[in-house]
């Protein structure tokens, strides 16, 4: 005696096959688009002005006329720059506690570290 299967069984059959189609479809869409990748080339680098400030060499003074660099900052990179000796790169001055990130890119046009 043969059993007939019921009708809603073959509904789910249907709409699983047509979930899988669609996650396969969806992947070969996804993986066909290039990603481009973001390469920072010579060009975007920020480049120091003449007037730029040395922050191996720069006094309190100088180093105070920088924006959102107050005194105690200012001896802060100082006293950083004795203990640890010269920076090698602007963005080290990011060590020095008192710098943070946001403030670095707003001063990092007017320093350099010849």
């Amino acid at each position: 005696m043969r059993f007939h299967k019921p009708y809603y069984f073959n509904t789910y059959k249907f709409f699983i096959k047509l979930i899988l189609l669609l996650n396969l479809g969806c992947l070969f869409i996804c993986c066909g688009q290039k990603q481009s990748k973001q390469v920072l080339s010579p060009e975007n680098r920020v480049l120091a002005s003449e007037s730029a400030v040395n922050i191996n060499t720069a006094t309190a003074a100088e180093l105070e006329k920088l924006p959102n660099i107050g005194a105690k900052t200012a001896q802060a990179i100082i006293e950083h720059r004795e203990k640890f000796g010269k920076f090698r790169k602007s963005e080290h001055l990011m060590l020095v506690p008192r710098i943070s990130d946001k403030r670095f890119r707003e001063i990092e046009h007017l320093i350099k570290t010849d």
